[in-house]
């Protein structure tokens, strides 16, 4: 058995590697995309790429699989386009390297096949040069010829390509500028050139600011200050045993070890011939690895290193002596790889739970891989013995896990099954993956409402998208079978758009309301939703659920009565008799919502003569609280305000003039000579126009009735010279009333019209009710014989 063991596992072993190597023949498609390039951006349509349709590419599984196992990119299957699932930072995935390729495999599972792909991650320009030190001290002898070069600190820029540092520059002086070297690796440096003598008795110190420029659009900048000390005669700079070390390290290294040991002399003696190290031209992240003594010149490891992060480091070692000279050599670093990483095993797809009697079914579709080179990436995999599963290997790294055979649920109903995966390395390292396949249930358990019917209450003028309730069922099944999904049911109701109303989250039965409700427009509705679960087949219910709209108070009350001119407010007549509690008109006025919402009061806020006007709160009605006098100005403006219940109220107002008139017999309506005011001339005019307006069609209106019971009596002749009377019924149209039915027209009234057969102007005899009485309904009093409102006759 043993034997067999170790056969089957170097059988696939073999194949695997003979995958690997007829893989390696496929060029990989690449495809492009900026950091930072916003999540949802479409990248591809690999439709068109690998040829197929949608529905096969849905069909036969395709699943996109990125290194890491992250979800950087995701495939739509319904478009088959491939979408960027977050932004990328490009500095963040690669650093310094250049292209940045993130490497994915388009996954068919039925039947399987791969397809290698790039995605390369460009650049924009999202850093600013940066430099080690806000200033750097150069220290230059005073006898230095003109054209001497001195070497300055660069700036660390973390982007790459044309969006790295471009160039340099200082402030503007008579004794230097600044000249862009090329170093091996094309990143570019600065020196300090000397355009004119020094004098060190003269200006022994100089103060400039160095610019480092990047190459984006706009170009981004970073500043350090050069402090520029001229020193005296110094005629020998150190000079290193080598210009340049190439030298190892393995990864797994200690901390302290040593690195490399550099060497420089300088010639002269004193001050002018001690040699100490610094670090230049090195990265953050090489300063934060290696340290350098600055007596000894040796290089030593300060932080753990990793051969998967970082292979290879770049430094540049300044050695300088006591009278400012200095000299310059470079170390290649080289990291060793060593075996420390564990095999890894990503899973791509996983089925559970296994249809019982299903025979060989994929159950695991996963590929493994390591991070070391060499043998020590290399991998074997296998799982343990006595289960009814197979390990099959696929193309690439890709293994598919199969049932051997049809499972019987009520023999076991659960696998634990071990996967083990291997490198090749010197220790060998082994990674286990432990999966858990269930077999399933048939599904035999419809979903239960938690209640028949759901009653959900929701104000109107609510924001969209408001949660107004939760519908809940249960299922007795498990896994799949016990998955509800909610959703609306079309209603009975042809004319109700629900969808446009109602929307319900699918996987927790949350209620929301699309839009703002209207209570005027929608009291209440009612639908049904369903709950249906994930078996095969599916099995689902029905409930009931009422939604009330809660009125609010979004309507401002509306005056129906006097009309409302923007220009000319409306005209009552008042006879100068009038007795107090005088009857001039009703604010009429309703409210389209309900309940105290509805409820209208009056007030009067503004008159030309406050104490002679009343207006009655509950009715609207406008009355006089006295008698007049002489000396009451013949025209009055009154600003009367119709306010509703609601919370917070709303209101309307109404603007109404009134004048004063010796009796309803005047054809003309003459008004007494009063002092006019230059600014109300044309109101005035307006005014007379509408007071000849009104007495002309008061005396149509006179003469018509006049002609109408003329023929009735004219049989009567001998009474033509009598009065006629007819009586003449005030009521309102019944719908001038607010929503609770109370209104604001809430009596009705009746007139007695009388005519005088002998009078040549047709006035008018008199205005009287024909009840002797009426009781107002708010305060219960008796108003008496009072005079009926002309402007019921204007009506």
């Amino acid at each position: 058995m043993k034997i067999a063991r170790e056969h089957r596992q170097r059988q696939v072993l073999l194949i695997f590697l003979f995958l690997g190597v007829a893989g390696a023949g496929w060029k990989p498609r690449r495809y492009f995309v900026m950091e930072e390039t916003p999540s949802g951006t479409v990248l591809a349509n690999l439709v068109q790429d690998l040829g197929l349709g949608v529905a096969e590419l849905a069909a036969r599984g395709a699943q996109v699989v990125c290194e890491e196992n992250e979800s950087r990119l995701q495939l739509d299957l319904q478009t088959g386009k491939l979408i960027l699932n977050e932004k990328l930072d490009r500095e963040e995935l690669c650093g310094p390297t250049e292209p940045c390729v993130i490497h994915f495999q388009v996954l068919l599972k039925k039947p399987l096949e791969i397809f290698q792909a790039e995605l390369q991650v460009g650049d924009i320009n999202d850093h600013s040069p940066e430099f080690p030190e806000r200033e750097m001290t150069v220290k230059i002898i005073e006898t230095s010829p003109v054209d001497t070069a001195f070497l300055l600190k660069t700036a660390q820029d973390l982007d790459v390509g044309n969006n790295s540092i471009q160039n340099y520059k200082i402030g503007t002086n008579s004794h230097f500028h600044v000249s862009i070297r090329n170093r091996g690796d094309g990143r570019k440096y600065p020196e300090l050139v000397l355009d004119k003598e020094l004098d060190r008795e003269e200006q022994a110190e100089f103060r400039l600011t160095l610019t480092a420029l990047d190459g984006g659009s706009p170009p981004r900048t970073g500043t350090s200050q050069i402090r520029i000390i001229v020193l005296d005669v110094n005629d020998n700079a150190p000079e290193f045993a080598q210009a340049f070390y190439r030298v190892q390290i393995l990864e797994n290294s200690p901390l302290g070890s040593l690195v490399a040991k550099v060497s420089a002399k300088d010639s002269d003696i004193g001050t002018n011939g001690e040699v100490s190290y610094s670090l230049f031209h090195s990265s953050q992240k090489m300063s934060k690895t290696f340290e350098l003594n600055a007596l000894s010149g040796e290089v030593r490891l300060i932080k753990t290193l990793d051969f998967e992060t970082t292979s290879s480091y770049e430094v540049d070692i300044e050695a300088s002596d006591g009278g400012g000279l200095s000299g310059k050599c470079s170390v290649s670093i080289q990291v060793v790889d060593v075996n420390d990483n564990y095999p890894e095993l990503i899973m791509s797809s996983l089925t559970n739970p296994i249809p019982e009697n299903s025979p060989e079914t994929e159950v695991a579709l996963f590929w493994v891989r390591d991070r070391d080179s060499g043998e020590n990436g290399k991998t074997v995999c296998s799982i343990q013995e006595g289960i009814p599963f197979t390990l099959e290997p696929s193309v690439e790294n890709f293994f598919r896990l199969m049932t051997d055979g049809a499972l019987d649920r009520e023999s076991r109903a659960e696998y634990n099954i071990t996967i083990f995966v291997s490198d090749l390395g010197t220790p060998r390292l082994t990674t286990q993956h432990t999966i858990t396949v269930q077999v399933s249930d048939i599904n035999d358990n419809a979903p239960a409402f938690t209640q028949t019917s759901y009653t959900m209450f929701v104000r109107e003028n609510n924001s969209p998208a408001l949660h107004i309730g939760t519908i809940s069922a249960t299922d007795s099944d498990s896994g799949s079978n016990a998955h509800i999904t909610y959703s609306l049911l079309p209603p009975h109701d042809p004319q109700l758009a629900l969808t446009s109303l109602i929307s319900i989250n699918t996987d927790n039965g949350q209620l929301f309301a699309l839009r703002a409700m209207d209570y005027e427009a929608l009291q209440a509705f009612e639908f049904r939703v369903g709950a249906t679960d994930r078996g095969s087949p599916a099995l689902s219910s029905q409930a009931l659920v009422r939604v009330v709209v809660l009125d609010d108070n979004d309507n401002a009350p509306f005056v129906l009565y006097p009309l409302q001119n923007a220009s000319v407010p409306f005209t009552e007549l008042l006879p100068r008799a009038a007795e107090p509690g005088y009857l001039i008109t009703k604010v009429v006025a309703v409210d389209s919502d309900s309940g105290q919402n509805a409820w209208l009061s009056f007030q009067l806020l503004k008159a030309t003569e406050p104490g002679l006007f009343s207006v009655w709160a509950h009715n609207g009605e406008v009355r006089t609280t006295r008698l007049l006098n002489e000396r009451d100005v013949p025209k009055h403006k009154l600003l009367l305000m119709v306010k509703d219940n609601g919370e917070p109220p709303r209101s309307a107002s109404v603007m109404l003039q009134v004048l004063l008139v010796d009796g309803f017999s005047q054809p003309y309506l003459p008004l007494p000579e009063v002092v006019r005011d230059p600014s109300d001339q044309d109101e005035d005019v307006l005014t007379l126009y509408l007071v000849i307006a009104l007495a002309s069609v008061s005396s149509l209106f006179l003469l018509s009735v006049l002609l109408f019971v003329g023929v009735r009596l004219c049989r009567r002749a001998r009474e033509a010279t009598l009065g006629v009377c007819s009586m003449a019924e005030g009521h309102f149209p019944g719908h001038l009333v607010d929503v609770s039915g109370v209104g604001t027209l809430s009596q009705s009234y009746q007139y007695e019209v009388c005519l005088t057969g002998d009078s040549q102007s047709n006035e008018f005899k008199f205005l009287k009710p024909v009840f002797s009485s009426i009781v107002d309904q708010n305060s219960g009093r008796q108003l008496g014989d009072n005079p009926s409102s002309p402007s019921i006759l204007g009506m």
